[in-house]
């Protein structure tokens, strides 16, 4: 595992329970300013592997990646879960549940 690959693990595993961020965020965190889709790939590649909350991630616009029927409903009702209020569309709103303040 590479050292980039480990800071956005760290980044990923610091977001609590009731909070989100975006890709973007989580790689200016790690210090990869460019990586969101660095990002993306890891978390397409280790989540499970590495119990990562991956449905605390989302764009910076604060919508879910995903499209319908391919984790989207899943995303939405984990969020929910957490307290986080969202959209039938998949949006939260970013300010109020951002950890990462970048």
């Amino acid at each position: 595992m590479t050292e980039e690959t480990i800071r956005i693990i760290n980044a990923i595993n610091k977001v609590p329970t009731g909070y989100v961020s975006s890709y973007r965020d989580i790689a200016i965190v790690a210090q990869l300013p460019n990586g969101a889709r660095q990002v993306a790939r890891i978390l397409h590649s280790t989540s499970d592997k590495e119990k990562l909350p991956w449905h605390r991630i989302i764009k910076a616009d604060g919508r879910i990646a995903f499209p319908e029927g391919s984790g989207r409903e899943l995303q939405i009702a984990l969020l929910r879960a957490e307290g986080i209020e969202i959209s039938d569309d998949g949006k939260v709103n970013y300010d109020e549940y951002s950890y990462y303040k970048v």
